[in-house]
């Protein structure tokens, strides 16, 4: 029996070895009901579309799942927070890297399992947890007899965003957390936190830019548009405990979980959200001509190092200020114009920001076999 919803009420080394519940890598064919939370904006609107394919495949499953509609940014947030307590052991996000993203936030530190069927642009994280991408059916299998793992997140809080054209400003939800600044957000990331010319491209997107186009080449587009737009922008930095520094924020700066985004960009080689920090790739100082350059080694994975400008390094925490008149960090105001920050592929936060990664505070459901992990 399947009830279509919509409830706008509801507000190597084997490192899977040390995940094993950390990761319970079980196989499982009895399961109780699930819940699926479906963005029908996922694709640009596309999902919505073809929804119907995704359904009859869950049916002709014989899983016995619920149906959340979600009606807008940040609503997968409130369905998923209010299923926290219920009877579902599996909440299911059926859209992109950004649907995944807020069913995370929603359901982080409790004993829920997140499932996956990936019908994004990108859905990276999927990707990084072994789920297979543009296969409907073996994504479903594997809500059935999958591996549970328990990954790390990444604790961010920053200044709430601005409003910008075509998106409204987030909101807080207590499930995030309460930061420690009046104005401030808190927002939970599980694939990747990015700022500058990447958060541009994220930005775009939100925009409806090259909608026409999806997957990674559509980040391609949005990368030249990006990287040609851009205009300079100084902030001070400190990762970990290592003296801070003022940076040129031309370039790249992400704080990762897993090895893409982007749509399989290779943004750092050999990552998975399995392990005991993340991973931090800066690349400061570039030129324009340099960024457009070193995109074809970011799909490959081949930029660290590149023109001795590019890190990549563990990292556990991470702090972006902007500078006041005196050219000293501040937290007192963020960069004008904003510099947004992207999780996982949204924009919610802008400086002074802080990222701190925690080991442990998502269950979720994937393949036995996800990358780099043997």
């Amino acid at each position: 029996m399947v009830h279509c919803q919509t409830n706008a009420a509801l507000p190597s080394i084997s490192y899977l070895a040390s995940a094993v519940l950390k990761s319970y890598a079980v196989a499982r064919t009895i399961m109780a009901r699930v819940a699926c939370i479906v963005n029908p904006n996922a694709r640009d609107g596309k999902l919505g579309r073809s929804f119907h394919k995704v359904e009859d495949a869950l049916k002709a499953s014989g899983i016995e799942f619920d149906l959340f509609k979600t009606e807008g940014k940040g609503h997968a947030i409130e369905i998923s927070s209010e299923l926290r307590d219920s009877e579902y052991d599996l909440i299911v996000a059926v859209g992109g890297d950004g649907t995944v993203h807020e069913v995370a936030n929603g359901i982080r530190g409790s004993s829920k399992r997140l499932g996956i069927i990936p019908m994004g642009n990108g859905d990276d994280f999927a990707r990084s947890i072994g789920i297979p991408l543009n296969d409907i059916q073996g994504a479903i299998s594997l809500l059935k007899s999958g591996s549970d793992y328990s990954v790390g997140g990444i604790r961010v809080e920053g200044l709430m965003a601005p409003e910008h054209p075509g998106v409204t400003s987030p909101k807080h939800y207590p499930v995030t957390g309460e930061p420690s600044r009046e104005g401030n957000l808190v927002r939970w990331s599980f694939l990747e936190c990015d700022g500058g010319v990447t958060s541009s491209i994220n930005r775009m997107k939100e925009e409806g830019y090259f909608s026409w186009i999806s997957g990674q080449k559509k980040y391609t587009f949005l990368a030249i548009k990006a990287i040609l737009g851009w205009k300079s922008q100084m902030a001070w930095i400190r990762v970990d405990d290592q003296p801070g520094r003022k940076v040129d924020l031309t370039g790249l700066f992400a704080m990762m979980q897993a090895e893409t985004f982007g749509g399989g960009f290779r943004v750092a080689p050999g990552m998975h959200p399995f392990g005991d920090s993340s991973r931090i790739v800066l690349g400061f100082g570039l030129s324009k001509s340099q960024m457009l350059r070193v995109m074809g080694p970011l799909e490959k994975g081949k930029h660290v190092g590149k023109w001795g400008k590019i890190t990549m390094e563990p990292c556990s925490s991470f702090e972006i200020r902007a500078l006041d008149d005196e050219g000293e960090p501040t937290l007192d105001v963020g960069h004008d114009p904003p510099l947004y920050i992207s999780l996982d592929g949204e924009i919610s936060i802008t400086t002074p920001v802080r990222f701190d990664f925690h080991p442990n505070v998502l269950n979720v459901r994937g393949g036995s076999n996800p990358p780099n992990t043997k």
